[in-house]
């Protein structure tokens, strides 16, 4: 049988990218192209040369770790070796599931045209046409998968430590992952963290805390001028419905960032939206903040 090294290296090259590409989307890495590409052309060019020599170092597990390790590196250069691993692991899922649901697709439409050759790599007549939809069947039912397994949260994944500058100064307080908060601030469409008003009175003044009823109806009767003219302009008003109250009111503040630490992993976002809930969101005190799958991914 003829082996064009062109079919080949394009063949691989596609296979490669999909693969890498679909490791990216699950891990959320930051995708880059054009080093998702070179990184396939390693891949590639590896697997033209097993075909051409038949050395055994070519087919040693070490070498295929190795190569495996530059490929992840070259794609996402993974920051420490705890997230390396975890790259290489879910490209090794990946990969082999796209391997079995191709092969199964081949086995379908041709079978009689798969044979092992000399080398003891499996060889065959189909199409590329045939190796790329096995990879895009296999592209969708991976990122399926992982989103069914990501939506099962443990209760260690609910919660979350928060840092959030306001008015100046930093507070940090524990927040619980709600997924059912899908508040926004209407007009400029923020996404909004709630927190309890009792951890706030470090950043914003006590005649502002403690009259947040009164602000929502528009009695300042408690509230000095110089409070009321330089925090009034600055207040949100919010809405939302929730069980047993369908028109609530809420009042926020921007804040200047928010920062939330989960393990090892850090987000940060500007300009978030804080509601000031004022009661306590939990009788035992576990968290007082309530954030949203948006906000944590």
């Amino acid at each position: 049988m003829i082996i064009y090294v062109d079919i080949v290296l394009i063949e691989n090259l596609i296979m490669n990218y999909i693969i890498l590409f679909t490791t990216g989307l699950i891990l959320k890495q930051c995708i880059k192209h054009i080093r998702l590409i070179l990184a396939s052309l390693i891949g590639a060019i590896y697997s033209i040369i097993t075909y051409i020599y038949k050395l055994p170092i070519y087919s040693s597990i070490i070498l295929k770790i190795l190569l495996s390790i530059i490929i992840i590196y070259t794609a996402y250069n993974p920051q420490n070796i705890k997230n390396m691993w975890k790259c290489t692991l879910i490209f090794y899922l990946t990969s082999f599931s796209f391997g079995g649901i191709a092969f199964s697709l081949i086995y379908i439409v041709k079978p009689q045209n798969i044979f092992i050759g000399n080398n003891g790599k499996l060889l065959g007549t189909y199409t590329i046409k045939i190796a790329i939809i096995g990879a895009l069947i296999g592209f969708f039912v991976i990122r399926t998968s992982f989103k069914i397994v990501k939506s099962k949260i443990t209760k260690e994944d609910m919660f979350c430590n928060l840092e959030i500058k306001v008015n100046g100064k930093i507070l940090r307080t524990v927040a619980m992952t709600d997924t059912g908060n899908l508040l926004r601030e209407p007009i400029t469409n923020t996404p909004v963290i709630i927190v309890e008003h009792s951890i706030l009175y470090d950043c914003l003044p006590k005649e502002i805390l403690n009259n947040l009823d009164n602000i929502l109806v528009g009695n300042f009767e408690n509230i000095s001028e110089t409070v009321k003219d330089e925090y009034i302009a600055k207040l949100k008003f919010i809405p939302f419905s929730s069980l047993g109250k369908q028109n609530g009111m809420l009042i926020g503040i921007r804040s200047e960032y928010v920062k939330i630490i989960k393990e090892e992993k850090e987000i940060k976002k500007e300009n978030i939206i804080i509601g000031i809930y004022n009661k306590s969101l939990t009788k035992k005190g576990e968290y007082q903040a309530l954030t949203s799958i948006e906000m944590v991914n």
